[in-house]
């Protein structure tokens, strides 16, 4: 089960999630509580080892923004989140980023389709609601063989039985593992990776 950590900010929150077992964590590049700067990321990324993706995440930014972004904060994955096409994720890959593109349940079903990105992140029908919803619908959507991550509303306690539900290639986390909005909670990391990848 590949377990991205999502929404760090500090050098204790990423060491928790690596060493717990995280497979990728991920950085807020655009407007929230969880925001940081593309400076302080690229001081961030000494506590990211090889073999860990570090993922910068957008939400409305064109892609080519995202892009320019991410390369001066030192990132070589962007997770793209709002309205796209697979013109953005070319221009990803032309970029040289290795590319995780959003998805909510309740898009049209030609969203769910391959454009050619590394990863599918597939969230509830409100992004960021922190709110548990029907998880085993997402087999409806015929992902099997592809690499998707399931998101929205999971936490230490529901996310096994939510990623079985679902068939889940993989699951991504925020605040589900946090203390309060954007302070996350190391007990939580790592009770949520081991159950993830129970």
């Amino acid at each position: 089960m590949f377990v991205k950590v999502c929404g760090l900010s500090t050098p204790e929150s990423i060491r928790e999630a690596v060493d717990a077992g995280a497979d990728a964590v991920g950085f807020v590049l655009t407007a929230s509580p969880r925001a940081v700067s593309p400076a302080q990321v690229t001081k961030l990324l000494s506590e990211v080892p090889d073999g860990v993706a570090a993922v910068g995440v957008f939400r409305h930014e064109p892609t080519a923004d995202a892009v320019a972004i991410a390369r001066a904060a030192g990132l070589g994955w962007i997770q793209l989140h709002g309205a796209r096409t697979p013109e953005d994720v070319k221009t990803a890959h032309d970029a040289g980023m290795k590319v995780i593109r959003a998805v909510t349940m309740d898009d049209a079903p030609d969203a769910f389709a391959s454009w050619g990105e590394e990863m599918l992140l597939i969230d509830a029908a409100v992004p960021g609601s922190g709110e548990a919803w029907d998880y085993g619908s997402v087999r409806a959507r015929g992902l099997e063989g592809r690499q998707w991550l399931l998101a929205g509303g999971l936490d230490p306690a529901n996310v096994a039985e939510a990623a079985r539900a679902a068939g889940a290639w993989g699951v991504d986390v925020s605040s589900g593992v946090e203390l309060s909005r954007g302070v996350k909670d190391p007990a939580k990391i790592r009770a949520f990776v081991a159950a993830a990848k129970s």
